[in-house]
């Protein structure tokens, strides 16, 4: 039986410790929203069937504002109450990861490690050893490190048992939610965590969360081609266009994504569509392009990058594109967890040169920019 996960990210605090503006969980990190990061990655991962969002009351336009219509619950008056909240509107779910949005980035190596460790116990936290001397406040005697460790989100547990520490729980705020259910009998598990986990917190948290990645541009372009067919659908950047012919492919030959698709596994030097996805394997014949795109996005993800903006040119005498402009950027925004600003769609013609300029086929043309760490 395949598990079902959801990914809980709690995103409901004031960020009074930042010394920001706004809530440090909706400020710029890295070029985009921290928020943006980690709902970009859990979203992304391929053992991730949903990810929902816990705010405070009062920020759901800047929810919307960051990630538009993306599901999501308010919070309550602690951070115990908010997770309860989040838990509580899951509904078929088996597993569930309960994410700090001020941990912007999230190694999906450290999910999978989660996610496997529950075969065996029903929850499982990431950890780091403790590296510092540790010094006791009140006798000014050093503490034995050797035994201690820095405990990090996501935490990954059985939704049923996660469920069943919330409600039995009666003892003072606790911190995480390991904690209520080791006092509910649940074993918790020990996985090795990740120094790209470490929290964001003061001010001085985001330069050195920003160094960490130690971020390199880079851009790369994609280029494909689909001829018109009869009896098929046109799918243009993921968005079903009206139109009398459709495009052949051996998938939905959607050739805005496609392009976009190898301009993002170029920036990484990933190959091409065809090396991920070969147009030989019978699994992909009909296939949603979407994936293909989600695909290479999560690639730039593991290797702990960030999509800039990506830009596409579409070529073509007919249909029309201005009248879909909007929804095929909404559309590639929502697969690629981007901003309106940073999709560019445009559209041209060939002046009747050449296959399209004939009406034969569509051509598009990409280009993507990320920030990925040296």
């Amino acid at each position: 039986m395949t598990l079902r996960t959801a990914a809980l990210i709690v995103a409901a605090g004031s960020g009074s410790r930042s010394g920001r503006a706004l809530p440090k969980q909706f400020e710029p990190l890295a070029g985009r929203p921290m928020l943006a990061h980690s709902y970009g990655a859990l979203s992304r991962h391929p053992a991730v069937d949903r990810v929902l969002v816990v705010i405070g009351a009062g920020q759901e336009r800047a929810l919307a504002a960051i990630l538009g219509e993306v599901p999501f619950v308010i919070g309550g008056a602690t951070r115990r109450q908010s997770v309860a909240n989040g838990l509580a509107a899951l509904a078929d779910m088996d597993r569930v990861l309960i994410h700090d949005a001020a941990r912007p980035f999230v190694p999906p190596a450290v999910v999978d490690r989660l996610l496997a460790a529950l075969d065996e116990a029903p929850g499982a936290i990431p950890v780091l050893p403790v590296a510092d001397t540790l010094l006791h406040a009140g006798t000014a005697g050093t503490v034995a490190r050797e035994p201690l460790r820095r405990v990090q989100t996501p935490q990954a547990f059985r939704l049923d048992a996660i469920r069943t520490a919330h409600a039995t729980w009666t003892g003072p705020e606790p911190t995480d939610d390991a904690q209520m259910l080791r006092a509910s009998g649940g074993e918790v598990a020990l996985v090795e965590g990740d120094t790209m986990l470490d929290k964001v917190t003061y001010p001085a948290d985001f330069a050195a969360a920003e160094a960490r990645l130690d971020i390199r541009s880079r851009t790369a372009t994609g280029y494909d081609v689909h001829r018109f067919a009869e009896d098929e659908e046109l799918w243009l950047g993921g968005v079903l266009i009206p139109h009398s012919k459709g495009l052949s492919g051996h998938s939905d030959a959607d050739v805005v994504l496609h392009a976009i698709t190898d301009a993002v596994l170029g920036t990484i030097a990933a190959g091409d569509i065809g090396l991920h996805f070969p147009p030989s394997d019978p699994q992909w014949r009909g296939a949603e392009s979407g994936q293909f795109l989600r695909h290479a996005a999560g690639l730039v993800a593991e290797r702990g990058g960030v999509i800039d903006f990506v830009d596409v040119t579409i070529v073509c005498e007919a249909p029309k594109i201005g009248p879909h402009r909007e929804a095929i950027r909404a559309r590639i925004g929502e697969l690629l967890s981007l901003q309106p600003d940073q999709v560019s769609v445009k559209a041209t013609t060939t002046e009747r040169l050449g296959f399209t300029g004939r009406g034969e086929g569509i051509a598009a043309l990409a280009s993507a920019t990320v920030r990925v760490p040296a």
